[in-house]
C-alpha cells in the first residue's frame, strides 16, 4: 500500500514540476492533459501527506509521554492521533481502490418502453423525467438525441446525452429492467398491473476505434418529428443508421442539418458497438459485472417502484425506501450512494460476480 502511495507522491510531484515548463504552457492539450492527471491524484496526494505528518506527531509525542513535564500533553495528543491515523489509513485504502477510467465521463442513456405495452411506454416517460429531475439538481445538462413517443404517453424509445461532472460514476448502476407496480390511469377495475421499462446507461467515448464499414451500414433518411409525430421541419434531415451485422439501430433528429445528425448517429452507433463489444468480453471471461452490484445487466431486474405502497426497491442490495414519490421527482441520491457505498465495501473485500 505505502509504496503505490510513494508512487502517486513521485508522480503528483512531477507533474506539478512538469506543468510549470513553458512547454506545457505553451501547448493547451497537453496543459489539460497534465492537469487532469495531476487533479486525479490531487486528493490521494494530500490525504497522504496529512497521514505522514500526523505519524510524525505520533511518533512525537510517544517519545514525549513519559517526561515529567510534557508528558500529560503527549498523552492527549497520542489520544487524538491514533483514531485519526487510523481514520486516514481507511480513507486511504478506498482512494486506492481502482476508479473505473469512465467514472468521469458523459453518458448516453437509453430508456425503452418493455413489458405491459402503453403503461410500459409512461413508465418509460416517468423514468426519464425522474433522472431529468436527478440531471437538474446535480448541475447536469441534458440533449435528447431521439425519442419516440408513446401513443397514450411517455416514451416508447428515448436517448439522451447527460454532459456534467462525474455522470457516469452515479449512473453506471442505473442499467438493467425497472419494475413498476401501480394502477394504471386505463384500468377500470383498480387492478394493479405490473410493467417494466429498460435503461441502458452508456459511457460517451471522444474517439472510438471501432472500424465500420460503409457496406455494413443501411441508412435512412426521413422528416424529422415533433410532439405527437409532428414535422417540425420539411427536409428530411433525420437519420437512422442500422449496422447490418449486429441488428444495432441509431436514429438522431435533434440537429435540422442532415449532415450533422448524421455525424451524431455515427458517433452514438459506435458507442453502442463498442458497449456491445465491451459486454460480450465481460460475459466470455465470465466477470460480467466488476463487483456482486455490477452495472445493471440488459435482462436483470434491478429494481421496483411500487405506487400502492410508496416503496422502491433496490434487488441487488436489498435496498428499500419509502419514499417513492420523492425518488420520481429526482431525489435519488439515498438509492444510488448504497450502491456506490455496496460496491466500494464489495471490492475492497475483493469480491465479484460469478
Amino acid at each position: 500500500m505505502f509504496k503505490r502511495l510513494d508512487a502517486i507522491v513521485e508522480k503528483y510531484e512531477e507533474l506539478q514540476n512538469e506543468l510549470s515548463t513553458p512547454e506545457v504552457l505553451n501547448d493547451y492539450n497537453k496543459l489539460r492533459e497534465l492537469s487532469k492527471e495531476k487533479s486525479d491524484l490531487e486528493e490521494t496526494y494530500l490525504k497522504y501527506q496529512e497521514y505522514k505528518k500526523c505519524k510524525n506527531d505520533l511518533d512525537e509525542a510517544e517519545e514525549m509521554k513519559n517526561d515529567p513535564e510534557l508528558g500529560e500533553m503527549a498523552q492527549l495528543e497520542i489520544a487524538e492521533l491514533k483514531p485519526r491515523i487510523d481514520e486516514l489509513l481507511s480513507e486511504l485504502e478506498i482512494l486506492l481502490v481502482a476508479k473505473d477510467e469512465n467514472d468521469g465521463k458523459n453518458v448516453i442513456m437509453e430508456i425503452r418502453g418493455a413489458a405491459g405495452g402503453d403503461e410500459a411506454n409512461i413508465f418509460a416517460g416517468d423514468l426519464f423525467r425522474m433522472y431529468s429531475y436527478y440531471a437538474e439538481k446535480q448541475g447536469w445538462k441534458i440533449e435528447i438525441i431521439n425519442s419516440v413517443e408513446g401513443a397514450s404517453g411517455g416514451f416508447s424509445q428515448i436517448e439522451c446525452l447527460i454532459k456534467g461532472d462525474n455522470v457516469y460514476s452515479k449512473l453506471k448502476y442505473e442499467s438493467g429492467s425497472h419494475r413498476v407496480q401501480r394502477v394504471p390511469a386505463t384500468e377500470t377495475q383498480g387492478r394493479v398491473h405490473t410493467s417494466t421499462a429498460t435503461v441502458l446507461v452508456m459511457p460517451e467515448i471522444e474517439t472510438v476505434n471501432i472500424d465500420v464499414k460503409e457496406s455494413d451500414l443501411k441508412i435512412d433518411v426521413y422528416h424529422s418529428s415533433g410532439a405527437g409525430g409532428q414535422s417540425v421541419n420539411t427536409s428530411n434531415s433525420a437519420v437512422r443508421i442500422t449496422h447490418v451485422p449486429t441488428g444495432v439501430v441509431v436514429t438522431c433528429q435533434t440537429e435540422r442539418s442532415q449532415l450533422l445528425n448524421k455525424e451524431k448517429a455515427m458517433n452514438l452507433l459506435k458507442i453502442k458497438l463498442n458497449d456491445e463489444i465491451q459486454h460480450k468480453k465481460e460475459q466470455e471471461v465470465g466477470a460480467e459485472r466488476k463487483s456482486k452490484i455490477g452495472t445493471g445487466d440488459r435482462s436483470e431486474k434491478i429494481r421496483t417502484y411500487n405506487y400502492p405502497q410508496n416503496r422502491v426497491t433496490d434487488h441487488r442490495i436489498n435496498f428499500s425506501v419509502m419514499e417513492l414519490d420523492r425518488v420520481m421527482n429526482g431525489h435519488l441520491d439515498a438509492i444510488i450512494e448504497a450502491l456506490i457505498n455496496e460496491d466500494l465495501k464489495l471490492k475492497l473485500a475483493g469480491e465479484s460476480f460469478e
